[in-house]
């Protein structure tokens, strides 16, 4: 008789006879030995007063007037961008065909052949198009979710397979009537399998374009340049908006530090005046300073800076309780986590404080890295316990942007991806599907999905058969691989990134505008034209 095999924890780490031993720290997060926990003692930053995106007080005139003669820019000023945050899956996860789906030429559901869907990782019983058999899924109130009987589900827009663990994982957290104002786009891209030399991460060129916080322009779980598990495209890297570490409560309640004062002075207005007092002392004793420097009036104005930015931020958030936990919205009988998921799970504490800090506005875009998506096991089950979690956090990212009002863009991609030889997973967790044997980029893409609060966004298009192909920039061919000559991003990692950077400015009716943040190198209008999938929301 068969031992029964249970399938391994989400943050256990995988072991690979055929991959050499972790010797970096990319290694080891994509193989799941280190991940992202944190422990909870802060919080990310609270709504502050009706508008989430506002600072909450002004310092008074003759400070701000200070601070515009020393060039030190202040005042929490935000870029008015669309809040954006980007998955990175460390480890090549499956994204394409089990999850997302991605056919022809014809979009989406222009279907792929039986072995190209079993190379994908689905068996022929539950291919797109055939009979579907599965039971509806709860969402998070109850409600019954049904796809579209053919194992296909349009309730995100963008089509999912419907018994998607990404799909399942959103479905969890995001109310039905929040998903019917969101719409998404899957770009079918190679990239390498296993490193963290793939140029993947955008972050850079969103804030080039103008987006950033209160508090920090950039923001990342992971302590690397790119905030995340992949490199940024070594054109768009700017060292002074390197991304700030953000993967637990306690490195926010850092960045928003108002000192001492609090526990002597009760009154959040009297720590405020005695901080402006402080300024204006310091202020008046630096001209009297001998910096004894060639350049003596930067130097003057350096030092004024770091008294007009504390100033800033204690005038702006002292008394402002600063704890998710403490946010009715995040956590508890009507949060979008329970108490104890929240306090049990990791990626939940990251998720929730990456979210909070970028769409409440105190961060520009921000990077959740989430590790052990290397998960050729020899199973099934391991991988879809994994994009389960990763999906019940996009899902609460886009839940959250609802409940705040805000627009939101989610990317989601990763480093490679796997395939399967056909052989299926019975257990409970592997839900019958195909068993990932391997690395193979070949099956690879990233996707993302817009939430605006307005209505769902609107494909370009005056057919559905054109809609459909905006949906989905590029091809596979029916064996299931990318067709690398679809577009310049198919088997270019650098160019994928200009594709979604080109439609995150084109939800802001900016196409116009690519070519001067970014250059000529997606080719002539026409091209760049069939590489952008929706139209403005902003």
């Amino acid at each position: 008789m068969a031992k029964r095999r249970h399938p391994l924890h989400p943050d256990a780490p995988l072991y690979h006879t055929d991959h050499a031993r972790p010797v970096s720290r990319r290694d080891f997060l994509r193989q799941g030995f280190i991940g992202g926990t944190g422990l909870v003692t802060g919080g990310a930053l609270l709504s502050l007063l009706a508008n989430p995106r506002l600072a909450r007080a002004a310092l008074p005139q003759d400070i701000l007037d200070m601070a515009s003669a020393a060039g030190c820019p202040i005042g929490g000023v935000v870029g008015g961008r669309i809040p954006f945050i980007c998955f990175d899956l460390a480890g090549g996860a499956n994204t394409i065909g089990s999850n997302v789906l991605a056919g022809g030429r014809g979009g989406p559901l222009d279907l792929l052949s039986t072995a190209g869907y079993s190379k994908m990782g689905l068996p022929g019983d539950m291919v797109p198009g055939g009979v579907e058999t599965n039971p509806p899924m709860n969402g998070p109130n109850g409600d019954t979710i049904t796809s579209n009987g053919d194992w296909t589900d349009t309730t995100l827009g963008l089509p999912f397979h419907s018994d998607s663990a990404f799909l399942r994982g959103i479905l969890n957290r995001l109310n039905l009537a929040d998903a019917a104002k969101v719409n998404g786009a899957v770009i079918p891209a190679r990239s390498d399998n296993d490193t963290g030399n793939n140029p993947h991460n955008p972050m850079y060129g969103i804030a080039r374009v103008g987006a950033g916080g209160d508090v920090a322009s950039l923001i990342g779980s992971r302590n690397s340049e790119s905030g995340g598990n992949s490199m940024a495209p070594s054109m768009l890297i700017d060292p002074t908006l390197r991304p700030t570490k953000v993967d637990r409560p306690s490195d926010v309640t850092g960045l928003v530090d108002t000192g001492d004062l609090t526990s002597v002075l009760s009154d959040p207005d009297d720590v405020r005046a005695v901080m402006e007092a402080a300024v204006r002392i310091s202020n008046a004793k630096i001209d009297r300073v001998d910096t004894k420097l060639s350049d003596d009036a930067a130097a003057r104005n350096l030092a004024r800076c770091g008294y007009f930015k504390a100033s800033d931020l204690t005038d702006r958030f002292v008394g402002v309780n600063i704890d998710p936990a403490a946010d009715p919205d995040i956590v508890g009988p009507n949060g979008i986590f329970s108490q104890d998921e929240f306090d049990g799970d990791g990626e939940f504490r990251k998720a929730a404080s990456v979210m909070k800090m970028v769409i409440d506005g105190h961060a520009g875009a921000g990077t959740i890295a989430m590790g052990g998506f290397d998960y050729h096991t020899g199973d099934r089950a391991v991988g879809e316990v994994r994009d389960l979690r990763a999906g019940r956090c996009m899902g609460a990212c886009l839940e959250y942007a609802a409940r705040r009002g805000s627009p939101l863009m989610i990317y989601v991609f990763s480093d490679g991806s796997v395939a399967s030889n056909g052989s299926l997973d019975n257990s409970i967790e592997g839900r019958g599907k195909g068993v990932w044997t391997g690395d193979n980029s070949s099956t690879a893409g990233a996707f993302f999905l817009v939430y605006n609060p307005g209505g769902q966004p609107q494909l370009i298009g005056a057919t559905e058969a054109e809609q459909a192909r905006h949906q989905q920039l590029g091809w596979f061919r029916a064996d299931g691989s990318v067709e690398t000559a679809a577009t310049p991003a198919a088997n270019n990692v650098n160019l994928l990134v200009q594709t979604l950077l080109l439609n995150y400015l084109a939800l802001h009716g900016e196409t116009g505008s690519y070519a001067s943040y970014f250059g000529n190198d997606l080719g002539n209008a026409a091209m760049m034209d069939s590489l952008t999938a929706f139209q403005p929301i902003v």
